[in-house]
Parts: structure tokens; sequence; C-alpha cells
């Protein structure tokens, strides 16, 4: 591969789509980390300074949604790039960090992989 890889942390609360998406990634070379909440995805930040995008559903169970894990990331981590997706609920593009990207739910894999790889090129 051309490229060298890059890691992406999945932030899904529904086990099936989680998986889904961490393997299509791993399959498209990307290092992946996974986390069911906010807080697991907090918890993983701080040990992994190789992440260098996060990929979060909005609506998650736990202490903050998606939208404001993605807050957290911009201001502790600004360099990390951030996707947020959502099939439930509608978001403003005002609602989301500078600088990162929303799509909807449901997605095509392969247009989520070329918006993962321009983000991170």
């Amino acid at each position: 591969m051309a490229h060298s890889k890059q890691t992406v942390l999945v932030v899904e609360d529904e086990s099936l789509v989680r998986m889904a998406i961490v393997d299509r990634l791993e399959n498209e070379g990307f290092l992946v980390r996974e986390a069911a909440n906010a807080d697991e995805a907090l918890a993983i930040l701080t040990k992994n300074l190789d992440i260098r995008l996060v990929f979060t559903d909005v609506d998650m169970p736990g202490t903050m949604d998606g939208l404001k894990l993605a807050a957290a990331v911009r201001d502790r981590w600004p360099p990390i790039k951030i996707v947020v997706t959502s099939g439930y609920k509608h978001v403003r593009l005002d609602e989301i960090p500078a600088e990162a990207e929303f799509v909807p739910k449901p997605y095509d894999p392969d247009n989520l992989i070329s918006a993962l790889r321009r983000l991170m090129s």
C-alpha cells in the first residue's frame, strides 16, 4: 500500500454497526481502535497519541453524546480530524466543530472511506 497505516477511532454504541465499519476500515489498511461510548473514547485518546481521526455516532449512552465528544476532541486534541454520523437526529452544521465533517446514516462505506482519506491527507 502506498500510504502508511493511519489510526482511526470508531465510536459507536451499536456493536454490529461498529464491527462492520471496523472490519471495513481494517480491510482498507487503517489501524482501528474502537469505543462503545464517549467515555471509552476519551480514555483511548488519552493513552493513544497515534489516533489521527475520530469517527463518532451522535446518539450514544453515557455522559456525553457524539457532538459533545467531537467538541471535547477539538478542544483537547486540535490536530485530530473528526467525522460525525447520525441516522436519527438532524445535525446542524453549526453543531459540528470546525474542520469536522458530517456523514448521514446510512452511509455508503466507499464514500466514507474516501472522506476519511481526504481528511487525513
